[in-house]
């Protein structure tokens, strides 16, 4: 056939039932079961295939069945009550924000991935995941908040594991005209278009609108006419590409993204870059300030005073740079556009690192990051401290622990991953308004009235669809790679409703340890086969397709779960994604997580599992450091780091089986009330501590709120504080080579707790105005650092009676830094000078 073009032809909704296609275009449906129920009634086999969508649905049913459903009584009954609820929820004034954050600018948040639902798989894990939770929640406050991301026509991939076990990856095209977005429009009514220059090319980006509640998210596509087949490939694929194509498409997501807030009119005063992938963005703002007439110091400047990293990668390797010359490839007018040099701009990126053995300079994204921020933030409060570590060279002669990265500890958007079977249960005991108050942790005080009974039997309940869920994905797994008939068959019986279920699913980097379990197959063997007290775990995950390293895990899980010793005790599923995630967390018993510490950064998939009463059992890493309390679950392993992975790995193993041996199997069987204890502790601590509504709470109270009055601050006025404070900064760096510093210190060899030492200080500020200069001494115990001021004196020295708080074995240095009133911290003009 030759094929002209394509048509969508929309249902006609009988008048009863109208509001089902707004629902549809709101992803409000994906955290609210009963809305899903709609849908799925209609036609649950058309609801599997077509990834839970309801706007597909809508359009691949027959019109006889929608009229059958409008002349269903009990159907229009609880069709009102979700529109009720919905309208409800739209229409809220008295918001969170409202209440408690008035004040609050209007918020853009920049991400590369976004998981809101299977549906739309613009996702490849934990990152888009926390993206679409962090959304999700701005609504449920009422912020003003709006996302910008990238809409990928064949997402991330769909995962097949052949019949060795070995990850296949097939990309889909996805129909946009059958998802629930829509062409964003311009106040005009106009289809939002944006272009950016890349290179020597000048690319043309729609612009699509997606509504999540009461927010919306903007997806950039290139895939239009008038682009060259190359660049309409830019938005193909998630995290596909090489270099070049990665470079080129954070060139987008900065460039075009705010380039889509402007053409839409969209007011935006904090701008949050979810990793560096959204780094790029810093460019197009100084652009637009430069070409209002500011130099590129004071512009850039009043860019990082409203905007906030956050970063998420513990590891070097994971923090893209690209060499000099790929960038001057993509972004050669930009110096030029910017009123500064090659050198300047890409002094703000540069990290020197090995490459083939010679140090080189590079574009770091994470360094552009933070130098185009003035906060920063990990993601737990140990990636914090890895963070801050890991930067500490960008402020030469400051500690670790002075870097200013700080910390938010991840959260999870409850609704989306807590079943109606528990919601219901909780809504017994919790107060009417419960899911507007996630966050308070007195109110989940009140799960302690939850007796034994009510518990086991939502989560037998829970565990049996997952059963079942996971009975069905085998076979049809079997099935595509020509199992026979007895394997078929054996599927039927595969996984027990009554044995202890451990669930491990998450994204397949070595890191990670999923085969950590196999490190000892007999002492396994004997756990998981014990006829009175089985043991059975479900894995599931991806390998990134050019990550054969983790592909070989998956693979050696698959066989595993082959031997006649894990025969049905242990399952590895295929193609993980949301649908999945929700089938495990709700259905496992506990959840597993054994990372190599400190390399987790936070992982947000065992709170989703507390949500629903499974506690976890978990490496002391991310936030399961911060969660666990002796009473809510089980840690694996020491809170210490080793110098031999291998010693690492072992101790953790040996812990792991320990741990399951003489205190997780016995209490699940032969302790009912303690084991009941344990699940109503992991939901009462987990649900609000964990919550994504407490986490966007904390980005509004540290970070919102604060930016935005600073950006406010040093933007009035045609940005004059921010002038002064570029110009303080050139002026002072030019004089830091002449300035000294000299110190003494009387120091006796023994002293007790709270003695004073006196130290003094004579500076030479070649100019500096005194005021402008801190000159303290610094103590050091271990990691501890304490600081205090020393007082300048009438005749320009400085001194002061140091206290040592403490007993132990103390360094004392002192040390002057350059400060002025409006610096987001004392380290930000880089510079401090030792005695």
């Amino acid at each position: 056939m030759n094929v002209l073009g394509q048509v969508t032809v929309l249902p006609e909704l009988p008048a009863a039932l109208a509001r089902l296609s707004d629902l549809a275009y709101n992803l409000y449906w994906s955290w609210t079961p009963q809305a899903q129920d709609l849908y799925r009634d209609l036609d649950a086999a058309l609801w599997e295939r077509f990834q839970h969508n309801p706007v597909r649905l809508l359009l691949e049913l027959p019109q006889a069945r929608l009229d059958g459903a409008a002349a269903d009584a009990a159907y229009l009954e609880r069709y009102r009550a979700v529109i009720a609820d919905f309208d409800a929820y739209l229409g809220k004034t008295d918001t969170w924000a409202i209440r408690h954050a008035p004040q609050l600018a209007p918020v853009a948040y920049f991400s590369m991935e976004y998981g809101f639902h299977e549906s739309l798989p613009i996702y490849s894990g934990g990152l888009g995941v926390l993206a679409g939770d962090h959304c999700k929640s701005a609504s449920d406050l009422g912020l003003p908040f709006t996302a910008v991301g990238l809409l990928f026509h064949q997402g991330y991939f769909r995962q097949m594991l052949n019949r060795d076990g070995w990850q296949e990856e097939a990309y889909d095209e996805l129909d946009l005209t059958t998802l629930p977005l829509r062409p964003a429009r311009t106040p005009a009514g106009e289809e939002a278009r944006v272009s950016v220059q890349i290179g020597s090319r000048e690319v043309h980006v729609r612009v699509w609108e997606l509504l999540i509640g009461r927010i919306r998210v903007l997806l950039l596509d290139t895939n239009v006419p008038g682009n060259s087949p190359e660049d309409r490939k830019l938005t193909a694929r998630l995290y596909g590409g090489n270099q070049e194509l990665r470079f080129q498409q954070y060139v987008l997501l900065g460039v075009a993204g705010l380039r889509a807030l402007r053409v839409l009119e969209v007011p935006a005063q904090v701008y949050h870059m979810n990793e560096g992938h959204a780094a790029l963005l810093g460019l197009e703002r100084v652009r637009e300030l430069v070409g209002g007439g500011l130099d590129f110091r004071t512009a850039t400047e009043a860019v990082a005073a409203s905007t906030l990293f956050t970063t998420h990668t513990p590891v070097p390797a994971g923090n893209d740079a690209f060499a000099y010359d790929l960038v001057d490839r993509y972004l050669p007018e930009w110096p030029g556009l910017l009123g500064t040099t090659r050198d300047d701009l890409y002094a703000l990126a540069r990290h020197d690192q090995q490459w083939d053995g010679h140090w080189v300079p590079t574009f770091s994204m994470t360094v552009f990051a933070l130098a185009m921020s003035r906060a920063a933030n990990g993601v737990s409060e140990l990636h914090g401290e890895v963070s801050r570590d890991m930067w500490k060279f960008l402020y030469p002669g400051a500690e670790a622990a002075e870097v200013p990265i700080g910390h938010v500890t991840n959260g999870a958007h409850n609704l989306t991953f807590t079943s109606q079977a528990m919601r219901d249960l909780l809504s017994a005991v919790l107060p009417g308004d419960w899911t507007e108050r996630l966050e308070d942790e007195a109110m989940w005080e009140a799960v302690e009235r939850l007796s034994d009974a009510q518990l086991a039997g939502v989560q037998r309940d829970m565990k049996r669809e997952m059963v079942a869920f996971v009975r069905a994905r085998v076979r049809e797994q079997g099935l595509r790679n020509g199992a026979s008939a007895a394997d078929l068959a054996a599927t039927d019986g595969l996984l027990s409703e009554d044995a202890l279920t451990i669930g491990f699913a998450r994204r397949f980097a070595t890191y990670k340890r999923a085969t950590l379990l196999f490190r000892d197959r007999e002492r396994l063997a004997r756990i998981l086969n014990d006829p009175q007290r089985p043991v059975q775990f479900v894995f599931a995950g991806k390998a990134h397709p050019a990550d054969n390293p983790g592909k070989a895990f998956i693979q050696e899980i698959y066989r595993m779960s082959q031997l006649p010793e894990f025969r049905g005790r242990i399952v590895i599923l295929e193609n993980y994604d949301m649908n999945v995630a929700r089938h495990l967390v709700q259905g496992v018993d506990i959840w597993l997580n054994n990372p190599r510490r400190p390399l987790e950064a936070s992982g947000t998939s065992g709170m989703k599992a507390s949500f629903n009463g499974a506690p976890n059992f978990s490496i002391l890493d991310g936030w399961w450091r911060e969660g666990y309390d002796g009473t809510n679950g089980w840690p694996i392993g020491e809170e210490r780091e080793y110098a031999d992975l291998n010693v690492q790995d072992e101790a953790d193993a040996h812990s792991l089986y320990q741990t399951l041996e003489r205190e997780i199997v016995p209490s699940y069987y032969g302790d009912q009330a303690g084991w009941a204890r344990t699940v109503r502790r992991a939901i009462r601590t987990v649900s609000p501590r964990f919550s994504m509504q407490r986490q966007v709470i904390d980005y509004v109270r540290q970070y919102y709120v604060p930016l935005g009055e600073r950006g406010a601050t040093l933007s009035a006025g045609n940005a004059a504080r921010a002038r002064q404070v570029a110009e303080w900064k050139v002026w002072v760096r030019g004089q830091w080579p002449h300035t000294s510093l000299s110190a003494s210190a009387d120091l006796p060899a023994t002293a007790r707790p709270g003695q004073t030492v006196e130290v003094r200080a004579q500076v030479q500020p070649a100019g500096i105005r005194p005021e402008d200069l801190r000159v303290e001494a610094v103590l050091k115990r271990g990691d501890d650092v304490t600081r205090f001021p020393l007082e300048r004196q009438g005749d320009g020295s400085y001194r002061a009676a140091v206290p040592l708080p403490g007993s132990g074995l103390y360094t004392v240095g002192v040390r002057m830094l350059p400060v002025i009133e409006g610096l987001s911290h004392g380290l930000e003009a880089g510079l401090i000078r030792w005695a």
